[in-house]
């Protein structure tokens, strides 16, 4: 029997001949930018509904020395501080590459908030999901980590999360969702699989990004938006007002502020 490529010849624990930090230097001396650190806190906003809204209305700033070949960075005010978002980094691959990129240029915690489809119904959407495992029915992984069913998040930071969420809304549940790399491959028989694991949602990033959080051991939070049915109901993929951003926004405030307020206490017990 022929091992599957995306299962051979992978060692997870060997390190990488080729490094985020050399594409970074040489991006920099291409564009003749100096070497700048990002903000300690990022996002990734792969419908780019956030980043787009907060452009509109004059609430970004670009942050013109970042020296990413693919992706710009804005970075805007949010929790007390100056944080960082890309926009449109859609998939597991490329959510990898960027958060690789960030983290080698100064992150010190990325947040992940994607749109997602329904699987097991927590209620009508759109409502939030904290991400605690997902399901790992995509490439990235496998380089990143062990042939696993599931990639984890860590759980210091799933239930920090789960206790900043704001009261009274917008709903935020946490749970699992199936990561995929084909959408549009989303079958009545995968769909039916994914319901009887308990899964609330499918996306296309959170299991390569908590594989590669886990092997890099940096701190990656996972978050589905879930928008729509995937089109089998009429008025589908709404996201309530302007795109779902002032919910999302909101969301991502209260927890971005709870997990830096605990890595700060243990930053100080620790000294």
């Amino acid at each position: 029997m022929v091992t599957p490529p995306i299962l051979d010849n992978k060692s997870p624990s060997s390190p990488s001949i080729f490094l985020p930090s050399a594409l970074l230097r040489e991006a920099r001396r291409q564009k003749n930018l100096p070497a700048a650190e990002v903000p300690a806190v990022c996002i990734l906003d792969p419908d780019g509904d956030i980043v787009r809204t907060l452009r509109k209305r004059g609430k970004t700033r670009r942050f013109a020395d970042w020296p990413c070949y693919h992706t710009e960075l804005d970075t805007f005010a949010l929790a007390g501080q100056e944080v960082g978002i890309i926009g449109r980094v859609v998939g597991a691959a490329f959510a990898v590459l960027v958060a690789e990129e960030l983290f080698a240029s100064g992150c010190r915690l990325l947040v992940s908030l994607t749109s997602a489809g329904q699987i097991v119904a927590s209620g009508p959407p759109p409502y939030f999901v904290i991400i605690d495992r997902a399901l790992r029915d995509e490439g990235t992984s496998y380089h990143y980590a062990t042939p696993a069913e599931f990639a984890e998040a860590d759980p210091r930071l799933v239930e920090t999360a789960e206790k900043a969420s704001p009261k009274g809304g917008p709903r935020v549940v946490v749970g699992a969702t199936w990561t995929t790399d084909a959408p549009f491959r989303e079958t009545a028989e995968a769909i039916e699989a994914a319901r009887n694991k308990g899964i609330l949602g499918v996306e296309m990033e959170a299991a390569a990004l908590y594989a590669f959080a886990r092997s890099a051991g940096v701190p990656l939070l996972c978050l589905a938006h879930i928008t729509n049915t995937m089109g089998r109901d009429g008025a589908d993929f709404e996201k309530g007002e302007a795109d779902g951003t002032e919910d999302a926004l909101r969301v991502l405030e209260s927890m971005i502020d709870a997990l830096c307020r605990e890595a700060a206490r243990a930053k100080d017990s620790a000294s």
